[in-house]
């Protein structure tokens, strides 16, 4: 399938985008505000609307902020299923709630195509460098189909389930991310408190059982004070809340999520919002007065 379409060009589907097209696919493209030059000089065709390429690409990718947003590319007027016609198939790779994403699957499925929910993970830095973890939901057939395209994309590519638990998986891993961010803030901020030199601390615990992803990229981040986006707290805080409502919902209690949801809306408080969400950190640094980096 070698017409390919892709809405919502930001700072994850531009890159994302780009990969497609260098994968030598003819691709149709549609965002709100300008097409990045960089695609439309490698190839990419610009849309007047979301139903223009669905009506001329064999599967259509979907890359926007929220909910909300997946629902009016799909169903607007203007949408992707104006421009539907059988054994197409839709690649919501968005991040959003499982629940309504079944909803989505189901009305697209009854037009005689097929759905996928995709969400990924790993940022702009895997966005680019085609690494991003993607986590799938749908029918296995359909994926083995967009499997060879998501490899152009990503690495560790997994079919999660049915549709919604690719979406369901996402917000796992939200999860996990932000009470790992903030384990890593309190770390570095009670080090350097204590009058150790927090980027010795962090090298020293990179080669323990402490080590992760998130104290070497976001560590870092915490002490050189490097808050541009990045992954934008407001959309973190979109994502814990997708799993703080699911879990109300299923009777769950989520206490250190809520915790975390907490310290990104401190954050949002004071005008972080669009912060990196490593920027988490300025909460718990503003509670005890004291800056990581600053001199006990």
């Amino acid at each position: 399938m070698s017409k390919l379409g892709f809405i919502g060009l930001g700072i994850m589907g531009t890159p994302m985008a780009a990969n497609l097209i260098k994968g030598g696919h003819d691709l149709s493209l549609f965002t709100i505000g300008p097409v990045s030059a960089a695609l439309t000089e490698a190839g990419g065709k610009v849309c007047a609307s979301a139903k223009e390429v669905a009506e001329k690409s064999d599967v259509i990718f979907v890359m926007v902020p929220d909910t909300p947003h997946v629902a009016s590319a799909l169903f607007d007027e203007n949408g992707i299923a104006k421009g539907l016609s059988a054994g197409k198939i839709v690649v919501d790779m968005s991040s959003i709630s499982p629940i309504e994403t079944k909803e989505f699957a189901a009305r697209i499925k009854a037009m005689g195509c097929e759905y996928l929910d995709a969400p990924v993970s790993g940022g702009q830095v895997g966005a680019e460098a085609a690494t991003l973890s993607i986590m799938v939901g749908g029918d296995e057939t359909t994926f083995n189909t967009i499997k060879p395209l998501f490899e152009l994309m990503g690495k560790n590519i997994t079919l999660v389930g049915g549709n919604g638990d690719g979406q369901t998986a996402k917000v796992a891993n939200q999860m996990i991310v932000a009470m790992n961010i903030q384990a890593v803030g309190e770390a570095l901020l009670f080090a350097s408190k204590a009058g150790a030199d927090p980027a010795r601390v962090r090298q020293a615990l990179m080669g323990g059982f402490a080590s992760s992803k998130i104290l070497e990229v976001h560590g870092e981040r915490m002490i050189k004070r490097t808050f541009n986006p990045g992954f934008r707290i407001e959309l973190h805080q979109k994502d814990l809340n997708l799993a703080l409502s699911a879990a109300r919902k299923l009777g769950v209690s989520l206490p250190n999520t809520a915790t975390c949801q907490e310290m990104f809306n401190a954050c949002a408080a004071h005008g972080g919002s669009a912060w990196d969400h490593s920027g988490l950190v300025r909460a718990l640094e503003i509670m005890a007065n004291f800056e990581i980096g600053q001199k006990a």
